[in-house]
């Protein structure tokens, strides 16, 4: 099963244990392939850096050299209208939709809103994986 991670779960699972580490976990064990496009890795990016200051015992950039070596980069769809009331959200949608992916998990309510948009279910982190983990 082909997945996209919202920001925060990606985070979550690198920070915390529960069910976004469940996920990640998951992913590295090859049992899911999670999907990015460029902008969501810029965003994880991003994310990181500003962690990296607060944590400065945390280091991202070794997962994030392995999403990058292990996820499947897509070109995203450009949308010709906006998903979400949060546009910002759009770039999961774009990217799922373009990578052929079932399911964005995310916390979202943007996003949770918009579950079945193009047959792309949004699913919060524990959903998911009391279903398919």
């Amino acid at each position: 099963m082909k997945v996209v991670l919202d920001t925060n779960v990606f985070v979550s699972g690198v920070f915390f244990t529960g069910p976004p580490y469940e996920i990640l976990r998951a992913w590295r064990d090859g049992k899911l392939r999670m999907v990015v496009s460029q902008e969501i890795l810029e965003e994880y990016s991003r994310v990181a850096e500003a962690l990296a200051d607060q944590f400065p015992g945390v280091d991202l950039q070794p997962v994030l050299e392995f999403i990058t070596i292990s996820a499947e980069v897509v070109a995203p769809l450009v949308l010709e209208e906006k998903i979400c009331d949060d546009p910002d959200d759009d770039k999961f949608f774009s990217c799922a939709i373009s990578g052929n992916c079932n399911v964005i998990i995310s916390g979202d309510k943007h996003l949770l809103r918009k579950s079945g948009h193009q047959g792309v279910l949004v699913m919060k982190p524990r959903d998911f994986t009391d279903k398919y983990l």
